[in-house]
């Protein structure tokens, strides 16, 4: 398929995200006089509304602002119930793997596995308190006013667009076969028809609408120690689950500091641990001492490839709740370990293991104002539905973020009582100097750090705009020498041959028509002389706009 989107040009501010009606709050935010953070709240809290499958007021959140002079960093994930420990899974799972490894994605997923659905791996929802925290610190618009757009849509109703539905249908089809009473308000509230709705159908969902005012009017409180809290704790009781109201009211967001790699004599920023955005880093690090822009295409793609398999290897082995498990952030970090790990890429495809340094499924969107302020943000129910369990009366599901957990005793990111799991859901931020480029991000679960090495190389190897470097042809790799490439790749004579040779290095690649294995992005870059480059993506239903 041919992606022909243009980037767009604004002179004062501009949205980005996976859906062109929560682009389009967000724009409206900007010009009622709001600031980055309010636009990227109003696109955020209208995002769980269209496009449910992807995310919804029981995920997960974490953003990076650029206010103006420095970066600040937003953990908005939520903990572990403090029920939740390795023996309840055990027993619950009878001691079997109660899920397939391609689950959890690429190379973490070895071995016995958290379960998918269900009440087991529930975490805590941290996005409301996080919508909350942002506006707390950075909001200018009054938050409830923030909510307008989402409330309107869940409450009066939407035509559902092409790749929601299609995401949507897959989701619906996911949930044959589960059948316990924590699923039973899924098919009234998300296949009330029987099935997932067609595109351009009208879907409404009143019971969000009355739970986003509920938080809109009470900055989030009566999610974490009201009504809703309540409501979340008595069905857990009813339904088996170990989500209480305790948990609930314990919550906190972690204000951090982003984490850098340098690039291209750029700084790359993500945020640190539990997200994966290491792998990002550490995958930049050992690229940066190749000069790619002069190498034939397959040498490129097979170094682009080699250096993202040493990053998950490393980030895998290593990544849990730094508030429960030391990560070794920095040694990883150290450039003479990137120039170890570089060392090891030769000319044949690899099945790295993790090094050992010295010790010490999601939506995404970014904003920029005239002040000169952006964000990046990202926000998760994980796969389709998350945990598929539905809060009656509600009309929102909870996230599965505990299948991010592992069942190794060993293991740092070991499943157990409140904490956070390794996530995979990371913003991303790229600088010079000292002075913000702008928010990117590329979603889609394990193909997340290898969409932002894609889209930065393509942009400070390849010299392309944010709309060319999101549509230039994509690569997945998931485990062992498997390589996924999409169509486009092999569309030209050089394409062609440059996947026989990788053939010919061991990598057992396969053409993937099928656009959501290769991630969902958005960029906006700032020009020199004022204003805002824009590019969304044109695989699925993006959406941007500028003013």
């Amino acid at each position: 398929m041919a992606y022909p989107r243009k980037s767009i040009f604004a002179p004062h501010g501009a949205v980005a995200t996976s859906h062109p009606l929560a682009a389009a709050a967000g724009l409206a935010a900007l010009r009622r006089g709001g600031n980055a953070v309010d636009a990227a709240l109003a696109t955020a809290t209208t995002l769980t509304v269209v496009q449910p499958p992807s995310n919804d007021i029981g995920g997960d959140l974490f953003a990076i602002v650029w206010d103006g002079t420095r970066l600040h960093g937003l953990n908005a994930a939520g903990r572990s119930p403090a029920g939740l420990t390795r023996e309840v899974v055990r027993v619950a799972t009878g001691g079997r793997a109660a899920e397939p490894a391609a689950a959890l994605g690429g190379a973490q997923a070895r071995g016995p596995a958290m379960p998918a659905r269900g009440w087991l791996p529930v975490t805590v929802p941290g996005a409301p308190a996080g919508w909350r925290d942002l506006h707390d610190r950075f909001g200018s618009l009054p938050f409830a006013d923030l909510f307008a757009d989402a409330i309107g849509y869940a409450e009066h109703g939407h035509p559902v667009s092409a790749g929601v539905a299609a995401a949507w249908s897959r989701g619906v089809a996911g949930h044959v076969g589960l059948t316990g009473p924590e699923y039973a308000e899924f098919g009234r509230v998300f296949a009330p028809a029987g099935r997932a709705p067609r595109p351009g159908e009208w879907w409404r969902n009143p019971d969000a609408a009355g739970t986003l005012r509920r938080i809109a009017a009470t900055g989030a409180e009566d999610f974490y120690r009201g009504g809703i809290a309540a409501a979340l704790d008595a069905h857990a009781a009813r339904t088996g689950g170990l989500l209480t109201g305790d948990d609930l009211a314990r919550h906190t967001s972690t204000w951090v500091d982003p984490v850098r790699a340098r690039y291209r004599r750029h700084d790359v920023w993500e945020l640190p641990p539990p997200g994966q955005g290491l792998a990002a880093l550490l995958a930049l690090h050992v690229l940066d001492g190749t000069d790619l822009a002069g190498l034939p295409l397959a040498e490129r793609l097979h170094r682009q490839v080699e250096a993202v398999k040493l990053g998950f290897a490393d980030t895998h082995a290593h990544v849990a709740d730094p508030d429960r498990a030391p990560v070794p952030v920095a040694a990883l970090l150290d450039p003479g370990y990137a120039a170890v790990r570089r060392a090891l890429v030769t000319d044949r495809a690899g099945d790295p293991a993790a090094g050992d340094p010295e010790r010490g499924g999601t939506v995404y969107l970014c904003a920029a104002d005239a002040g000169g302020m952006m964000v990046s943000l990202i926000q998760s129910t994980y796969l389709a539905f998350g945990s598929h369990v539905v809060l009656p009366g509600h009309g929102f599901a909870l996230q599965n973020r505990g299948l991010g957990f592992r069942l190794d005793p060993a293991h740092p990111n070991v499943v157990g009582p409140a904490k956070r799991p390794f996530h995979t859901i990371i913003p991303g931020f790229l600088t010079r100097d000292g002075a913000p480029v702008g928010p990117f991000g590329v979603m889609g679960g394990h193909m997340q750090p290898q969409g932002h090495v894609q889209l930065l190389s393509g942009t400070l190897d390849g010299g392309l705009d944010p709309q060319a470097a999101l549509d230039a042809p994509r690569w997945y790799w998931h485990a062992g020498r498997t390589l996924l490439v999409e169509p486009e790749l092999v569309a030209t004579a050089e394409g062609r041959a440059a996947v026989a040779e990788l053939r010919t290095r061991g990598h057992q690649v396969t053409v993937a028509d099928e656009p959501a294995l290769f991630g969902y992005g958005q960029a906006i870059w700032r020009r020199p002389e004022g204003g805002y480059v824009v590019g969304s993506e044109s695989r699925v239903d993006g959406g941007a706009g500028g003013y």
